[in-house]
C-alpha cells in the first residue's frame, strides 16, 4: 500500500493548476464543463479519472479554496446510476445541470412501512398510454423541498416477487400530485420531508432502464449512497472530523481528566484506522482489484466513529454542553451542537447499523441468513 502522493511536479497537478490560474473562481457551471465536479465519470461529464487522479483534483482544489457545487444526492447517486443507466436523451438532459449544482436532486426511495426492508415499497406506477401514473407515499426524503426532481423507485408489477416489479423514474418535484411536508427535528430544522403522490403523471421517458428492472438500479444508487455517507466526517462528510476537534483539545491546552483523555486517544486511533481503511481501497483500486472486506466494514465504522466525536464534543464543554453557544473546550458552538443532535441520524441513514451488521455477517463472513429478514 503506497501512502505517498505525487510530488508538486506531477503533470497532473500542472494541469488543474494551470486550469485554476485561468480560471481563479470557476462557477459550478465551469468546473462541471471542465470534468472537474465529478473527475471519475467517463467523458464528458468526468475526466474518467482513476483513484489517484481523484485524489490530485481534490487536493489541489482544496488549496486553491475552490468548493464543487453542494447537490450530494443529484452528484453522488442519482448522477452515476444516469450515468450507469440512463439513455443519451436522459444524460444530455440531465447531467450537466446536476453537476453544476443547477439542479437540485432528492431521492423517493423509503417508505413508512419500507425503510431499511426498501423492497417492501408499496408506491405504485401503473401505465397509462403514454404516462405513468404515480401513487404513494415515500419518507425521510433529504431535501425534497428544495428539490427539483427527484430519484424514484415504484412497484409496476404487484404480482412479481419481492425483489422484481420495481421500476426506477425521475420525479419532477413542481407535478400535479407532488406534496411535500417538512418534518422538524431535534436539531430545530427540517431537513427531512414527508413526500405525497397523489395521481402523479410521469411522461414515459420518466423511466430508467428497463420496466421491472429497477431494483438493480436502487442497488446502484444505494451503493453509491453508502460510500458518500462513509467519508469519516461527523456529519457524512460535511461537518468537523476527529482532528478539528483533537486540535481544539491541543489548543486548549489538553484535558487532565483521565477517562476524557482516554476517549481523545482512542477518537485519534480510530480515525487513522479509517484513513488507512480508505488508502487500502484506493490502492486496490488503482493495482485493479475489487475492493475487499475493508470497504463493506467502513461505513459501519465511520457512523459509529462520527457520533463518537460529537459526544466527545458535547463532553468536553463541560456543563456548559447545556446551552447552546458553547462548542467544546469553551469555544464557540459553530457545528458542534447542531452535530451532536444531528448524529443520531449517522447510524440510520443509508441502511441502519442492524442492515449492515448483517450484510458484513451474511456477504463477508458467510454466516447464515438473519431468520428475521
Amino acid at each position: 500500500m503506497d501512502f505517498d502522493l505525487p510530488s508538486p511536479e506531477d503533470p497532473r497537478r500542472r494541469a488543474i493548476r494551470d486550469w485554476l490560474a485561468e480560471n481563479p473562481r470557476p462557477t459550478g457551471r465551469e468546473l462541471a464543463e471542465a470534468g472537474l465536479v465529478a473527475p471519475h465519470w467517463p467523458r464528458p461529464w468526468g475526466l474518467g479519472a482513476e483513484p489517484l487522479h481523484q485524489l490530485i483534483i481534490d487536493e489541489e482544489l482544496r488549496a486553491a479554496k475552490v468548493r464543487r457545487p453542494d447537490n450530494m444526492i443529484g452528484i453522488g447517486w442519482a448522477g452515476p446510476t444516469l450515468v450507469f443507466a440512463g439513455t443519451t436523451a436522459q444524460q444530455e438532459r440531465y447531467l450537466l445541470p446536476l453537476l453544476a449544482g443547477e439542479e437540485i436532486w432528492c431521492q423517493l426511495f423509503s417508505e413508512p412501512e419500507a425503510g431499511s426492508d426498501l423492497a417492501a415499497l408499496r408506491t405504485t406506477a401503473v401505465r397509462d398510454g403514454d404516462e405513468w401514473v404515480i401513487n404513494g407515499q415515500k419518507v425521510w426524503n433529504s431535501g425534497a423541498a428544495q428539490s427539483d426532481f427527484g430519484i424514484l423507485i415504484a412497484r409496476t408489477n404487484p404480482e412479481a416477487t419481492k425483489h422484481q416489479g420495481i421500476s426506477y423514474f425521475i420525479c419532477p418535484m413542481n407535478l400535479p400530485g407532488v406534496e411535500v411536508r417538512p418534518i422538524r427535528e431535534m436539531t430545530g430544522e427540517a431537513l427531512f420531508n414527508e413526500v405525497f403522490l397523489t395521481d402523479v403523471r410521469l411522461p414515459a421517458d420518466s423511466l430508467v432502464g428497463e420496466v421491472d428492472r429497477g431494483w438493480s438500479l436502487a442497488k446502484v444508487t444505494l451503493g453509491n449512497e453508502r460510500v458518500s455517507l462513509s467519508g469519516g466526517g461527523a456529519l457524512w462528510g460535511m461537518g468537523p472530523a476527529a482532528s478539528d476537534l483533537l486540535d481544539l483539545v491541543r489548543g486548549g491546552g489538553g484535558v487532565s481528566d483521565p477517562v476524557l483523555r482516554q476517549r481523545c486517544v482512542e477518537l485519534y486511533i480510530e480515525a487513522e484506522v479509517l484513513r488507512l481503511i480508505r488508502l487500502r481501497t484506493i490502492s486496490s483500486a488503482i493495482a485493479g482489484q475489487q475492493p475487499g472486506p475493508e470497504a463493506s466494514i467502513r461505513k459501519l465504522l465511520a457512523d459509529e466513529h462520527g457520533q463518537k466525536i460529537m459526544e466527545l464534543a458535547k463532553d468536553l464543554a463541560g456543563t456548559a454542553g447545556l446551552l447552546t453557544d458553547v462548542g467544546p473546550m469553551g469555544g464557540p458552538a459553530d457545528l458542534w451542537q447542531y452535530g451532536y443532535l444531528f448524529a443520531r441520524a449517522l447510524t440510520i441513514g443509508g441502511g441502519t447499523t442492524q442492515v449492515q451488521r448483517n450484510i458484513l455477517a451474511e456477504r463477508v463472513l458467510g454466516l447464515p441468513h438473519d431468520l428475521g429478514t
